[in-house]
């Protein structure tokens, strides 16, 4: 394979720019083109592709989001559309491609992987919701937000003897609020994956302040079906205790990536060249007891995210 593709695609994470790099160099120093396809899959169906230099990536290391910039593309449902990618990846001359980011982007690979184009996926997505990897790019740099955002409503949250819920995403994955609020040292943890009493916490919170807690500090997934703002209400009714609503959004997919990211980044990114070249198919990189991996990317597709009860039930006790 001399002539290869790579695309960022889905929600942007800290991290990608990183893994692009990798892609771009490691494809370049084993001979081959590398062509950068901009606005993920919607920009594919446009031919909006460019060939790269070891230029084009230049100090981008240290940068968040992506230089290939991302787009949702629901063009690409369809598979008259499908049909068309394959048509521009051809035309282009391009034999395989590199697609970084979540669940949603590696669907869009494995449609391109069943008409005939090798495709291997490096999951770029804050969430850390796919079940093949341990880890993935951009779920340190957003769990280090949520823990600077902690300190700090943590200062203002007791000297006003407040309880602050702070609303963290992950869509149906509970990792970035488990590991946050673990290392942040939360009072209380909620998450789509243990079913949440509310009357339970306003009773837990109450039996708090009796023992002389000056603030309680609650992290929740947004993937929790109770709504922040119905949380608030109930625990401000229950407990008369002021409670306020913090949700950072967006904040926790920017800002430039941790040393973990960058490096999870930059050997990912490179293995999956190495697979291209190496013609292995169809794959997902991701990293497994601390060893870079690569699994079958339909399969990689199929694998449920294991959720770690012995770190939910270690934070209850600490907390």
């Amino acid at each position: 394979m001399k002539r290869i593709g790579v695309l960022t695609s889905g929600g942007d994470a800290p991290g990608m720019n990183a893994a692009l790099r990798a892609v771009v160099r490691t494809g370049l120093s084993l001979d081959m083109e590398v062509y950068g396809i901009t606005h993920g899959l919607a920009g594919l169906l446009d031919g909006e592709i460019e060939k790269m230099t070891w230029s084009s990536v230049g100090d981008i290391l240290h940068r968040g989001g992506t230089i290939l910039y991302s787009a949702r593309s629901k063009r690409f449902l369809e598979e008259k559309w499908q049909d068309h990618a394959v048509t521009i990846l051809k035309t282009f001359g391009i034999e395989g491609l590199v697609i970084i980011g979540g669940n949603g982007s590696f669907a869009g690979g494995l449609a391109l992987a069943k008409r005939g184009i090798p495709v291997v996926g490096v999951p770029g997505t804050i969430d850390n919701d796919l079940g093949y990897t341990d880890f993935t790019i951009g779920f340190d740099t957003a769990v280090n937000t949520v823990l600077d955002l902690i300190s700090k409503i943590r200062d203002t949250s007791t000297s006003h003897d407040r309880a602050t819920v702070i609303e963290v995403m992950g869509r149906h994955c509970g990792d970035i609020a488990l590991h946050a609020g673990l290392g942040g040292g939360a009072d209380f943890i909620l998450i789509p994956e243990i079913e949440s009493d509310i009357r339970k916490l306003c009773m837990e919170v109450l039996k708090g302040k009796h023992a002389g807690k000056r603030h309680s500090l609650i992290i929740k997934a947004e993937g929790v079906e109770l709504s922040t703002d119905e949380m608030v209400r109930t625990l401000e009714d229950v407990t008369g205790i002021e409670t306020r609503a913090v949700v950072p959004g967006y904040i926790q997919r920017g800002g430039s990536p941790t040393g973990r990211d960058r490096m999870l980044a930059s050997l990912m990114g490179g293995k999956a060249v190495r697979l291209l070249y190496d013609d292995e198919g169809s794959r997902a990189v991701g990293i497994s007891g601390g060893k870079i991996i690569s699994v079958d990317l339909e399969e990689a597709l199929r694998i449920e995210r294991p959720f770690n009860k012995e770190i939910f039930d270690l934070a209850v006790m600490l907390s």
